[in-house]
């Protein structure tokens, strides 16, 4: 379900990507329209980091969405933030709790984190019971701390900690 995105998955990476319910729940660097330019430009990018942070969903044979490791640095370098988005046509399956669960051990077994966060927007509950079934806690609420599309938002901070994960 897993795995680095390459050059044959650019369509339907595109395809999933290019929703604006999706791009109002993830940061500005996500463009909208997603094109075909852009998910080859992603793929390229994220195949030339040294280290593996991000990985396509891939169900059904077509790349679906992406998870993201962001790796801190300085005095948070053993943090991560998590980020994930999944094509409109695979919400409700209860595939991205796997993609997190998956993508979390991987970065305590093998990134050696110690701490992963993220930060939905407090309009996303989906996204919000999605860390809390993989097993995040909820650390706080972060009142107008984003501002997408116009709008003043509010964000709830989530982490999973590497000894407390299962």
């Amino acid at each position: 379900m897993l795995r680095p995105l390459d050059a044959a998955d650019a369509a339907s990476l595109a395809r999933n990507a290019d929703d604006r319910e999706i791009w109002l729940n993830l940061r500005d660097r996500f463009p909208h329209p997603y094109t075909l330019s852009d998910a080859e430009s992603y793929i390229a990018a994220v195949a030339g980091r040294a280290r593996q942070t991000s990985f396509g969903i891939v169900l059904d044979g077509e790349a679906a969405g992406t998870v993201s490791l962001m790796p801190g640095s300085d005095v948070e370098r053993l943090n991560a933030e998590i980020g994930y988005w999944i094509g409109r046509k695979f919400w409700g399956r209860g595939v991205v709790t796997d993609v997190v669960r998956a993508a979390t051990s991987y970065a305590f077994e093998t990134l050696g984190m110690r701490r992963v966060f993220a930060v939905p927007f407090a309009r996303n509950p989906a996204s919000a019971r999605v860390l809390e079934k993989a097993g995040y806690v909820r650390e706080g609420y972060m009142r107008r701390s984003a501002i997408k599309d116009g709008e003043l938002l509010d964000q709830v901070l989530f982490a999973a900690y590497d000894d407390r994960w299962p």
